[in-house]
């Protein structure tokens, strides 16, 4: 886990052992959307290191692919198998009923050509998903297959990055959604990357988050620093 992320106030553990934890915290207000209408989102933070290495607990529900709890760089984390090479999905948290945020941080490995492919999504398989496409060098915000929006991003093999989605439901009745990648040991951006805004209307906002990992390039894809806030019913 990374040393320098703000510590959370944990309101109780889940049966599963110490690494999953949850709280009730306000709306994420730095450098985030303004005027939610969800005042009180419910935090959950994944810490690998309480976990034994191997097969990865009933926490983390995987649709597809193989993963297991790895060490790397001295700490326990979430690892992608780089075989079969599939789009590995990995769902964490409650299911939202609104405003959703997703953060992480992943390493990957380019081989050759090849390169991985790797991100976050909120509100369910449908809903919008952040990639960074390391062959484009670029962060996409995605809504099904369409690309809505992207920027420049240099992303570098075998270097932790961070990403952050938020979809947040605005006191005026809109969905911001906005997207932000950054290298680790820099600071997070204060501007989003990538942003999109929808009428209430046109987004379900009901899903859990999901981590997403292909390992295009036939290395592992590693993840760590794993934190969801979600509106709930």
């Amino acid at each position: 886990m990374n040393p320098n992320l703000r510590p959370l106030v944990l309101t109780f553990i889940l049966a599963a052992g110490p690494a999953f934890a949850q709280e009730d915290a306000p709306r994420p207000e730095e450098k985030g959307p303004a005027a939610s209408a969800d005042a009180q989102l419910k935090s959950f933070v994944i810490d690998s290191e309480g976990w034994e290495e191997g097969v990865p607990p009933k926490d983390l529900f995987v649709l597809d692919g193989t993963v297991k709890i790895a060490t790397k760089d001295g700490s326990k984390v979430i690892m992608v198998e780089p075989n079969p090479i599939v789009d590995v999905g990995i769902q964490v948290g409650e299911s939202a009923a609104g405003t959703s945020v997703a953060q992480m941080k992943v390493k990957a490995t380019k081989r050759g050509r090849s390169t991985p492919r790797f991100g976050l999504s909120v509100h369910g398989l449908t809903g919008r998903r952040l990639f960074v496409n390391c062959a484009k060098k670029q962060l996409e915000l995605v809504s099904g297959e369409e690309v809505i929006s992207s920027a420049p991003f240099a992303w570098e093999t075998d270097t932790w990055v961070h990403l952050k989605l938020v979809a947040e439901l605005t006191s005026a009745g809109q969905w911001m959604i906005i997207g932000k990648a950054w290298k680790d040991g820099t600071q997070e951006p204060d501007a989003p990357m990538v942003k999109e805004e929808q009428p209430k209307e046109k987004i379900k906002g009901n899903g859990k988050v999901t981590l997403w990992g292909t390992p295009f390039s036939e290395t592992p894809i590693y993840m760590d620093d794993v934190k969801v806030q979600v509106a709930t019913k």
